[in-house]
């Protein structure tokens, strides 16, 4: 039992505390309140003024250097809450893409790597067997070929293929372990049941020769969920039997992460010395490397899979950017993460300017769907989402161009080689994709 003293003690610490949170909080608003006070756009202004009403949150985060160029990082936040549900859509590809070098990296098998051939098995009720991917250059699937196509214009079918080979009880035991506790990942982008959902293929490795190189079992996730109160989104519905339901949708167990355990995700990847070790992902450098050149290279530079530029533009996956240009200045890489569905758009980045010697994250959420019907596809992304996505990106990017900086060096992502597409390939693109 603690005496008088220490109960007394504990009371101070804990007022200070609070106090220097509060502080932090303050200052947070304040500055990020004077860029969000820039933007001039109606519709944007709009979702700013009542945040609540469309689930906006935002986390702007400053990059500050000292005199050895190592990085200081500050978050500002609006309206940021780790518990104000938002459905997170594509953005668990993030994760799972992570998770699955991770999974690589420890399993030390010699000729098991991100490039081996897979060929998925169908080992329980609609489970769909995979053996040959066109838009890899061998027609192979791989854990390297569902990371691009995931990344550059955000495919589905490779998430379900990535959480597969993870498996539903790892993938949640190990953001848990890392200290991403708002992760939930329950389900893959197939219609499953959540038993289905608990249940993953067995999956064989290939080398060059066609011999086995590794076996993974079929798996069932024996794990139970801690689930929150209802979470319930729209006035009404599209049930699966495309039946509009008076009511709203009922998204308490759906995916979940918090935009703040995305950003610190994409930070332990981008650097991971600035996060605690708990927190980063046991990945090799060369590993590392491959993620961030595609979570920052284009559809148009990249031969495999063959995309149609015209249709994925370069900036169709990096909503901060998005223009009617379609386009992104040469010296700017943008290392993200996109997702939409329900209404609901997220983007979680990290900007590199080599021009300007400029690098920031900047990661927001918004919920647009004025007729409150959920499930029916009609939301107002052009309209609403998108215009604030683009505006946002715009004051950040200005604020950071004029912002001061003690030490500015010169900035380089180091071991990142992009690559061309041949001019002369003749090769049909690829127009449609489930995304």
């Amino acid at each position: 039992m603690n005496t008088p003293l220490q109960n007394l003690l504990t009371g101070i610490f804990c007022a200070i505390l609070m106090m220097s949170i509060s502080a932090n909080a303050q200052q947070n608003d304040s500055t990020i309140g004077r860029i969000l006070g820039n933007i001039q756009h109606e519709q944007a202004k709009k979702i700013i003024s009542d945040p609540n009403r469309y689930r906006c949150q935002v986390i702007y985060t400053q990059i500050d250097r000292d005199a050895k160029g190592s990085p200081r990082f500050t978050h500002h936040r609006f309206n940021a809450d780790s518990n104000f549900y938002f459905n997170p859509a594509s953005m668990v590809k993030m994760p799972l893409a992570f998770l699955s070098l991770e999974k690589l990296n420890e399993l030390k098998i010699p000729g098991l790597d991100k490039f081996t051939t897979m060929a998925f098995d169908s080992s329980h009720e609609k489970q769909v067997a995979m053996r040959t991917d066109s838009s890899a250059k061998n027609f192979k699937p791989s854990i390297a070929q569902f990371i691009r196509r995931a990344m550059l214009i955000s495919e589905n079918d490779p998430y379900n293929r990535m959480y597969q080979f993870v498996g539903q009880e790892t993938t949640n035991r190990k953001l848990m372990e890392k200290g991403y506790t708002s992760s939930r990942i329950t389900r893959q982008f197939m219609g499953y049941t959540e038993d289905q959902n608990r249940h993953t293929n067995g999956i064989r490795f290939f080398d060059a020769q066609g011999k086995l190189v590794y076996h993974q079992q079929p798996a069932y996730n024996r794990d139970s969920f801690q689930f929150p109160s209802a979470i319930m989104i729209g006035d009404k519905h599209i049930n699966r039997n495309d039946e509009l339901v008076e009511g709203p949708f009922d998204f308490t167990r759906h995916n979940n992460i918090s935009l703040d355990d995305m950003r610190q995700m994409l930070q332990a990847m981008i650097y991971p010395m600035s996060v605690p070790k708990q927190q980063r992902f046991n990945i090799t450098q060369a590993d590392r490397l491959f993620m961030l050149q595609y979570m920052s290279q284009y559809p148009a530079e990249t031969p495999y899979p063959n995309y149609d530029s015209t249709i994925f533009y370069n900036s169709y996956v990096k909503f901060f950017f998005q223009d009617s240009t379609h386009t992104i200045p040469p010296h700017i890489r943008v290392f993200n993460k996109v997702g939409w569905a329900y209404g609901f758009l997220t983007d979680v980045s990290y900007v590199m300017d080599t021009k300007n010697n400029i690098d920031y994250m900047l990661s927001a959420t918004v919920y647009v769907n004025s007729d409150g019907i959920i499930n029916d596809s009609k939301y107002d992304e052009e309209s609403m989402g998108f215009p604030f996505f683009r505006e946002l990106g715009k004051a950040v990017y200005q604020y950071e161009i004029q912002r001061p900086r003690s030490h500015q060096p010169p900035l380089k992502m180091k071991g990142i080689v992009y690559e061309k597409r041949d001019p002369q390939d003749k090769r049909p693109t690829i127009k449609m994709a489930d995304n």
